[in-house]
């Protein structure tokens, strides 16, 4: 599959007026509209209706991280202004502990306005919990084109989720060319979330609601929940000609052994929402080869690299996903870490996702080559039609939902080795 990284971006590029950029949410989540593509053929409903097109009994797996007010603002003496996004942790380097932490912790984070603030520290009395709270921040490190900054406060009955909560703001995409609002506090999250850690929302998500939900398991449309947290490359775009030249970003994802025993039961039948969702079940995917090509794996740490997934396999694998519940279980572990640089583009081959619900992609994204490597040349038509029909494009736009055309020789070799 070598051949496949000398794909030219400019493939997938296509015309996307400013207009069509949707700004602001719709005022409810489900009136979105929804584009179905089936069997090549395209048709339109809203949002609300989705469970008529997914079928009974099967499995369908969000993405129930949290987003995060990432964006935090500072004014030194002289009076200008510097701004720390917060990317992702590294001192502890855990979510969950960094985020509880209440002293001090230190986050990988974007600078704007750096050559501003050669060195020193930037100070800010803010109110949580009704407390004032005096809080600095210095960098210790260069990463790449960010830096480790380390934030320390002087309270600790405060942890820092208390501190991004009281004083970050929502960060929202940069192709919005807005400030975040009161809004986006509630409508760039989707009502399931649960664990804090994204720097982006998975916005195919959003257009979720309660009476969808309802819908669903009238259906018998079961649900399933994993873990990853977007970071903000989700976003960086594809700068060089050829994709080999890309250098994927880096998120990192949890799975459990609920999660690995519903895939198994529901192989062949799963609905994805999104495609951080469609990452982590593809990434979970290598890393049971991992363990089958490595048993006495003593640890639940993983990592799966950008290209890894292309790597030719001289011999068939069967059981991956049943070896790595039985490895788990052999381990005590109830979960596995991953951090994955996957890259998804046309000549993958998808060996969980068998449907995907996602939002309308820039041009010339990583986004829209994993969904040109879902349905082939047909996302051409697709947007096409999207453009001529009236919808709403990227994170606050309208969703669509796709099926896996396989032949049954495929399917029953991907059932096989599940």
């Amino acid at each position: 599959m070598h051949e496949d990284r000398h794909i030219n971006i400019n493939d997938y590029d296509y015309s996307l007026p400013d207009e069509r950029i949707a700004k602001y949410p719709l005022e409810k989540r489900d009136d979105s509209k929804l584009l179905i593509m089936k069997d090549k053929a395209i048709s339109q409903d809203i949002f609300k209706n989705i469970g008529n097109y997914l079928p009974t009994d099967s499995l369908i797996v969000f993405n129930n991280t949290r987003v995060i007010k990432a964006r935090l603002h500072f004014n030194k003496d002289t009076g200008s202004k510097i701004e720390i996004f917060c990317l992702e942790p590294v001192n502890p380097v855990d979510y969950a502990m960094s985020l509880s932490s209440n002293n001090s912790c230190s986050w990988k984070c974007l600078v704007g306005n750096n050559k501003k603030w050669k060195n020193g520290k930037l100070t800010k009395i803010i109110q949580v919990k009704n407390q004032d709270i005096y809080l600095s921040v210095s960098k210790t490190a260069v990463s790449g084109n960010a830096f480790e900054i380390l934030f320390e406060w002087d309270n600790k009955d405060v942890i820092f989720s208390e501190i991004l909560e009281a004083f970050g703001n929502i960060p929202i995409p940069p192709y919005l060319n807005r400030e975040s609002e009161n809004i986006d506090n509630s409508r760039y999250q989707t009502i399931y979330s649960k664990y804090q850690g994204s720097v982006a929302a998975p916005t195919a998500g959003l257009h979720f609601t309660e009476e969808v939900f309802e819908s669903l398991n009238k259906k018998g449309i079961s649900g399933e929940s994993v873990t990853l947290h977007v970071g903000a490359g989700t976003f960086q775009p594809v700068k060089a000609e050829t994709i080999s030249e890309h250098e994927m970003h880096t998120e990192h994802f949890i799975i459990t052994k609920q999660n690995i025993e519903q895939f198994i039961k529901y192989s062949g039948n799963i609905t994805v929402v999104g495609t951080t969702t469609v990452r982590t079940l593809e990434s979970f995917w290598q890393v049971a080869l991992q363990i089958s090509n490595n048993p006495e794996k003593s640890d639940n740490n993983f990592v799966v690299t950008q290209w890894e997934a292309y790597a030719e396999i001289k011999e068939a694998k069967t059981g991956l996903l049943k070896n790595a519940l039985d490895w788990m279980i052999k381990n005590n572990f109830d979960h596995i870490n991953c951090a994955t640089q996957i890259i998804i583009i046309p000549g993958y081959e998808f060996k969980l996702t068998d449907r995907l619900i996602t939002n309308f992609h820039q041009p010339k994204s990583t986004l829209l080559l994993l969904l040109a490597a879902f349905i082939g040349n047909e996302w051409k038509n697709v947007y096409r039609y999207a453009l001529e029909n009236g919808f709403r494009f990227l994170s606050y736009g309208d969703s669509s939902v796709f099926f896996k055309e396989v032949s049954s020789a495929k399917l029953i070799n991907i059932c096989k080795s599940l």
